[in-house]
């Protein structure tokens, strides 16, 4: 399975063909101009910026082997324990450049508004399953109007209806494993594909699964180093930098939710659950696959 469209978004998106696609912000409205894959954004310098962190050699990430990688992963993990979420991602965006992307789940945009801070018009990943909340929806394309980002989303290959009726309806009650590999894991491998780093809103608070996230670490399943800036920070931390900067936050954490997740599988918290419990509730399964 793989990537149906990955696009900056313009409302509406009508179904088109099983390929990647662009829809232009500043052509005709709905006007879709078939590219490839590898084309799907305009083409930035490459290369390292002055932004390296000290102790952290600047290197061209294309030239580097995926163990080259991964050891500048682990020392750059070594190196920026203790540094400031932001710090960490300009030493992401000074190293990979245009390579480098922030995924978002579009519960809140704490990270997408770091990352335009420290690079203006970064790429910001989003997996529309087919199955989220309107206020995630609304949430993704109020990003896209008010932060400096460039919002591209992922669609699987197969539509809901498609997907229905080839593993029959409500996969995702009778087997939300399949389901997400389906409509989450295998579309963003296929839309991680150009790019060396991605980065993540992961926090060790939010559940035990959780809790020895790196700030930078090796991201083996997909053979990219991965970046959580604010793995460290706690919720107050997070309502801290929402408050202070205006930052867009889903409407759904003010609603009981914890977690914002596929419709079908969340919701809200009962009293004294962490943040994640809302999600797949009554089942053993924690993670969508994206993060284990």
């Amino acid at each position: 399975m793989g990537v149906r469209c990955l696009q900056p978004r313009l409302p509406p998106r009508l179904p088109g063909p099983a390929r990647a696609r662009l829809r232009t912000r500043h052509g005709a409205r709905g006007h879709v101009v078939p590219l490839p894959y590898h084309h799907r954004r305009p083409q930035r310098r490459r290369g390292t910026t002055d932004m390296s962190h000290p102790g952290i050699p600047a290197t061209d990430p294309g030239t580097l082997t995926d163990d080259a990688l991964r050891a500048l992963a682990e020392q750059a993990g070594r190196e920026l324990e203790d540094a400031d979420a932001l710090d960490i991602l300009r030493w992401a965006t000074g190293t990979f450049g245009d390579r480098f992307c922030v995924t978002s789940s579009m519960e809140d945009a704490v990270v997408a508004h770091l990352a335009s801070r420290a690079r203006p018009g970064v790429d910001v990943v989003f997996l529309d399953t087919g199955y989220h909340f309107p206020e995630t929806i609304g949430t993704r394309d109020a990003v896209e109007a008010v932060m400096d980002v460039r919002v591209l989303t992922l669609t699987p290959r197969q539509s809901v209806a498609e997907q229905d009726a080839a593993y029959g309806p409500k996969l995702h009650d009778r087997d939300p494993d399949l389901c997400c590999a389906l409509r989450k894991v295998a579309p963003l491998a296929e839309g991680l594909a150009d790019y060396r780093a991605w980065a993540t809103g992961l926090r060790r608070d939010e559940s035990p699964t959780r809790a020895h996230t790196p700030v930078v670490g090796w991201d083996e399943k997909r053979r990219k180093v991965k970046v959580s800036p604010i793995a460290r920070w706690t919720q107050d931390d997070v309502d801290a930098y929402v408050a202070e900067h205006g930052v867009l936050t889903n409407p759904l954490l003010m609603d009981g939710y914890g977690s914002v997740g596929c419709a079908p599988c969340t919701r809200r918290l009962l009293a004294g659950e962490d943040a994640r419990a809302g999600r797949w509730a009554g089942r053993a399964k924690t993670e969508c696959g994206l993060h284990g």
